[in-house]
């Protein structure tokens, strides 16, 4: 079966849900270049190429709790000039969700051709691929990947289509590895690094977790903790996973996109395997259930939790011990940075190296109305590497902890300026520290009924009051999920708005000078509401919902909230302080402007409270409200 065509409805996410044309170039060299060298077109190395690998591996326990196995398209790109006698690392890659190997052939040629051998794969659940979609289960899907690791270790063989060898096609036959380097001949254990983006981000953790052999990770715009990822809640948290279990609110929005894309999936690969079809259409039982109860109740519940701990690296971080280079989108309303930073933290506490880079893109488009990469910052048209500056980084990592280079892999941690202008490389916009966070932080805080103050003295008695309209029904918007920056919309049709009488809002004085906001600014504020105080014990439905987000406005009055990011609260118990973290940005208030902070009763993209929920906040001069913002230097 032939990979279905990309005009199809899915594809409206290909930027954001199989991102992973990433680094893909079709420009090849044998050799390492010296950090920031442009290889030169008589440097280029051959390429062999193997289509149409079928593996059928061990995958876990299906619905039932009956092991399967699992069927595994996958293309392998291999060095020309690889042997017994000189060998190469190797590089393991598969789709983001909704995609196929086919979206790493680039990436696959460009690296083979810089010497290393690339198996590319399709995930379960997707075209070619067999079984249902596991979300990236280390006891599905990273076994599933083993099987690969073994493979590309010399272990076994497998039939493919057909192949180009030395500028010659060859019909199909059987493949087995023997190239690689190995760092256990025994284990079949090849050197090897894995790379993809979203879906294939999270799938190196989830091998890497179960196969010691993996030697380094990066992953790109992926999740840390799916239930913050699909049902944020955006107080009290330790790292993205709210405390106390305290669920959040479904993105409504982005589930549904997911399974839409999901069984469309499995209505195409019927003939590859029928039983994806059977029952939850072609994703594990559990999903289905999960995405009921989102439905249902508007939040996740503890048979949920069950299901995305399991799949989410927030939850085995401890069996990741391998260098990883973490790459995160700063306009992705998916999965944010505060994902990133929560997996940083977490193997840097344990000692792991690891380096984070914030770049302009994710799932919800890119900088300046891009729908991917910004200029020389990552090449998704396959024809650099060296030139651009996530790709010659990427390419470094691999070279230094694969092929034992000693060229430099970096800062620990950089970010994208998008106010920064340059030519070539995007390597001038990108700020580097020797750790996150960066800079300090700035508080204001709130007075009267819709001031941000600079200092607690300056604070004025007042109160401002809201109130959601009930049943549902949103009365703010911010984005449209998936589409965002990959479709074209009239002008102004999706501009943020929020309807007078149902948000809060708290601005400072025009700004004298600019103010350069990197990280996640901060709330701790008291949210009066006697109506969620009498139902918030009846459990999560009777919870008081907020909405936090910052606008930047500008002297005419005109509003960005940057990236169209926002944090939804659900608060536990509204007789006690809360306090939120709103999304983390890389954003330049210029001088002039105004810092708007809004909290909001609801929003389209999300599930709304059906009661109504009229909310007062008092500033109190003895207890102010702080609204604080990390600010770089």
């Amino acid at each position: 079966m032939s990979r279905p065509s990309p005009s199809r409805a899915r594809r409206l996410t290909a930027l954001a849900l199989a991102p992973l044309a990433a680094v893909a170039v079709g420009g090849t060299v044998a050799s390492t270049p010296a950090a920031g060298a442009t290889p030169s077109a008589t440097s280029l190395g051959a390429v062999d190429t193997y289509t149409g690998l079928k593996f059928t591996v061990p995958a876990g326990n299906d619905d039932l709790g009956r092991p399967q196995t699992c069927t595994i398209d996958a293309d392998l790109y291999k060095p020309h000039s690889a042997s017994r006698s000189a060998r190469v690392p190797t590089i393991l890659t598969t789709n983001g969700f909704g995609g196929s190997k086919d979206d790493q052939a680039g990436l696959g040629r460009a690296f083979a051709a810089r010497g290393y051998t690339v198996l590319s794969y399709t995930g379960l659940g997707f075209p070619d691929s067999g079984c249902k979609i596991s979300l990236d289960d280390p006891g599905v899907d990273g076994v599933a990947a083993s099987s690969l690791v073994t493979f590309l270790g010399g272990g076994g063989s497998a039939p493919y289509a057909s192949a180009q060898v030395g500028g010659t096609t060859r019909a199909a036959g059987t493949l087995t590895v023997d190239w690689t380097v190995l760092d256990d001949a025994a284990k079949h254990d090849p050197r090897l690094g894995m790379l993809g983006g979203s879906y294939g981000g999270q799938i190196q953790f989830a091998t890497a977790a179960t196969d010691p052999r993996v030697d380094t990770l990066v992953p790109l715009i992926t999740w840390n903790d799916l239930r913050y990822s699909l049902a944020p809640n955006n107080t009290s948290l330790r790292g993205v996973t709210y405390a106390n279990s305290n669920p959040g609110t479904e993105k409504i929005g982005w589930t549904g996109l997911f399974f839409g894309i999901g069984i469309l999936d499995g209505l195409q690969g019927t003939a590859i395997d029928p039983k994806r079809n059977v029952g939850c259409p072609n994703f594990v039982l559990e999903a289905c259930q999960a995405k009921a109860t989102l439905d249902t109740l508007g939040h996740p519940s503890s048979d949920t939790y069950r299901l995305t701990d399991r799949v989410s690296v927030a939850h085995y971080i401890d069996k990741v011990k391998v260098p990883t280079f973490l790459i995160q989108g700063e306009n992705d309303t998916l999965f944010n940075l505060q994902e990133s930073v929560a997996t940083y933290r977490s193997l840097k506490s344990r000692g792991v190296p690891v380096t984070m880079a914030w770049q302009s893109w994710g799932h919800s488009g890119g900088t300046n109305g891009n729908t991917g990469a910004a200029p020389g910052e990552l090449d998704l048209t396959g024809q650099h590497i060296e030139d651009t500056y996530l790709g010659l980084r990427v390419k470094n990592w691999f070279d230094h902890h694969l092929k034992g280079s000693t060229v430099s892999t970096g800062p620990e941690f950089a970010y994208f300026r998008d106010w920064v202008p340059y030519t070539g490389s995007a390597a001038p916009a990108y700020a580097g520290a020797a750790a996150f966070p960066v800079g300090a932080r700035r508080t204001w805080y709130l007075s009267a009924a819709d001031e941000l103050v600079a200092s607690r003295s300056q604070v004025q008695p007042g109160s401002t009051t809201w109130s959601n309209p009930g049943l549902g029904v949103p009365a703010s918007y911010s984005e449209v999920s998936g589409l965002e920056g990959q479709v074209s919309l009239p002008p102004g049709v999706t501009a943020p708005f929020d309807t007078p009488g149902t948000f809060g809002a708290w601005s400072t004085a025009p700004l004298a000078s600019a103010v350069d906001v990197v990280g996640s600014p901060t709330l701790d504020v008291r949210l009066e509401s006697p109506a969620a105080a009498l139902t918030q014990a009846a459990g999560p439905t009777g919870q008081l919902q907020v909405f936090a987000k910052l606008y930047d406005v500008a002297p005419d009055g005109s509003k960005t909230l940057v990236h169209k990011l926002i944090s939804p609260v659900r608060v536990a118990d509204v007789t006690q302080p809360v306090h939120i973290e709103l999304p983390a940005i890389v954003h330049r208030v210029q001088a002039g402007h105004r810092l708007q902070l809004v909290l909001a009763s609801t929003d389209a993209a999300y599930k709304n409270a059906y009661a109504v929920q009229p909310v007062t906040v008092h500033a109190s001069p003895t207890a102010p409200a702080a609204f604080s913002v990390p600010v770089a230097p």
